[in-house]
């Protein structure tokens, strides 16, 4: 997978995102789905929210991509999960997968393998906690939060990269976006996005947004860094006033609408190889 220039990266690169309207079917748990659902069509996606194993191999085969969240996994939500992702593969679908919670219980931590191991995945989006359980090095994970120290995450994020062939976003104070090739640090974001619950599942949606119309670094470079500046813009009321976590949820999300026309410093400036 060829590593991306941070110069060619641009928030303008939305609008391809837009023009497309990608169908993104989210298998996602039951705190954030609504989010989750606001977010693609935020970005310019569709959202479908099929969760049943009946019928979301249909669905997810007629889609651009698909997120598989295991938020609140259940027997039937692991079914439903492999259901489609087999169906994403068969019909060319890029499959961003969101190991929420993998190392806080054995449960999650084997749902999570098949995930990765059985599904061909063109990416996967966690915390430093969730990254690093996934190579199967020490990782404190409380719930679904992380919570110890990763002074090396970012060769922890390439070496997860080249273990399962796909890219990594391993999302934190600073994120970390990782391909089998190389690092890169996204220094976007603001200390609000962590009072809202469901940033990180919003992420991953914005990721399977921008991957069912760019390619798969790209898709989790771009996005990564626009969340990020989307969250800065909400923090500096650019779109709104906000009075607490409650209103800045709200704001947060009118500025994921409006972050092309935001008054940021760019993307370029806040990708760094490292």
């Amino acid at each position: 997978m060829t590593a991306p220039d941070p110069a060619d990266l641009s928030l303008a690169d939305l609008d391809a995102v837009a023009e497309a309207a990608p169908l993104v079917n989210a298998v996602t748990n039951n705190v954030t789905v609504n989010d989750v659902a606001q977010v693609v069509l935020h970005w310019g996606g569709l959202p479908v929210m099929s969760d049943d194993e009946r019928e979301v191999g249909t669905m997810v085969a007629g889609a651009d991509a698909c997120l598989l969240n295991m938020g609140t996994v259940s027997k039937a939500g692991e079914a439903t999960m492999l259901e489609a992702g087999e169906s994403a593969n068969e019909h060319g679908v890029p499959v961003v997968v969101d190991p929420v919670g993998v190392g806080a219980t054995p449960t999650r931590d084997r749902v999570a393998e098949r995930l990765v191991s059985e599904v061909d995945v063109a990416a996967i989006k966690g915390n430093y906690g969730e990254i690093t359980a996934l190579v199967g090095e020490g990782a404190e994970v409380r719930g679904v939060e992380s919570v110890g120290e990763y002074s090396d995450i970012a060769a922890t994020a390439v070496a997860c990269a080249q273990a399962y062939d796909t890219v990594v976003v391993a999302s934190g104070e600073t994120d970390i976006v990782a391909t089998g090739e190389a690092a890169y640090e996204v220094t976007a974001g603001h200390p609000m996005m962590g009072e809202v619950v469901g940033t990180g599942c919003m992420l991953g949606g914005t990721v399977a947004t921008l991957a069912g119309a760019l390619e798969d670094a790209e898709a989790a470079l771009l996005g990564t860094a626009a969340f990020g500046l989307a969250g800065e813009a909400a923090a500096a009321e650019q779109f709104g006033a906000y009075h607490g976590p409650a209103s800045y949820h709200v704001a947060f999300k009118d500025a994921i609408a409006n972050v092309r026309d935001a008054d940021t410093d760019g993307v370029a400036a806040r990708v760094g190889r490292v």
